[in-house]
């Protein structure tokens, strides 16, 4: 296991790292690739409620290229995109044979096929920004950092439970080891290669911001595989488990940095 791991690492890092250094269409189409199979491992999470999984499918791809390629659009997209994403799973309900737990289908679909691609969308407006490069690098890494610094002093000295019915290992202990390094790492990244993009204060800012949305996505993320009663997302990533599991931590995160960097402005 430790040896694909690693092995998956040494293929996916390059390849990740080439499409953020590119930006444009590869960066684009790399989160488009995540955006697909976060839905789709969602979407699997989900079967027990009978989702409608190819119409979400297609919904969700049309709503990502949507949101980027009509930038001129005289009408509000997010508005827009989320009453016809509505619409169509009523439509195929009210045209339906079985009324029976139709809302509870029409939730789980539109919940997965909106605010999944919605979030990470964010992720291509971050990197089209002034500095956008520097910008996704630095959560990137600072996602990495907090990542293993939680998982590490969780393990070695947690002993208050952060969320124990949603995600057992996770600690208080880690959470907070999790916000200083995610800082820590903020300020380090600054101090290297973003002083043309970050002031000293908006990197601890991000780093903050990051730190707690990113952990958060990850509960949000495990509830939802707990609702589902499964361990990891998918097994398209050897040795990391899903999609949804690597890129879960931007759900929230991606969001966040970008409009508290548009207030910043």
């Amino acid at each position: 296991m430790l040896l694909t791991r690693i092995l998956t690492a040494v293929v996916c890092i390059p390849a990740v790292f080439s499409c953020i250094f590119l930006g444009n269409i590869p960066f684009y189409l790399m989160m488009f690739i995540v955006s697909f199979f976060c839905v789709y491992e969602y979407l699997n999470i989900s079967k027990k409620y009978n989702p409608h999984r190819t119409l979400s499918l297609v919904s969700a791809v049309l709503f990502f290229l949507f949101l980027q390629f009509f930038n001129n659009c005289p009408i509000n997209k997010v508005s827009f995109s989320a009453i016809v994403i509505a619409l169509t799973f009523f439509i195929k309900e009210v045209f339906g044979k079985s009324p029976k737990f139709s809302v509870e289908r029409i939730a789980i679909s539109f919940f997965g096929t909106f605010f999944i691609p919605l979030s990470l969308i964010h992720m291509v407006y971050l990197r089209n920004l002034y500095g956008g490069m520097e910008i996704i690098f630095f959560i990137f890494l600072v996602v990495w950092v907090l990542d293993t610094a939680a998982y590490a002093f969780g393990f070695m000295c947690g002993k208050h439970k952060l969320a124990q019915y949603v995600s057992p290992k996770k600690t208080v202990e880690g959470a907070i080891a999790g916000v200083i390094f995610g800082v820590l790492t903020a300020f380090i990244c600054r101090t290297f290669f973003m002083k043309d993009v970050l002031s000293v204060h908006s990197s601890l800012i991000l780093g903050f911001i990051i730190a707690v949305a990113g952990q958060f996505s990850d509960l949000a993320e495990s509830l939802i595989k707990r609702d589902g009663d499964i361990k990891d997302s998918g097994k398209a990533i050897p040795g990391h488990g899903g999609f949804f599991d690597r890129f879960d931590s931007y759900i929230f995160a991606a969001p966040a940095v970008y409009y508290v960097l548009k207030f910043l402005e």
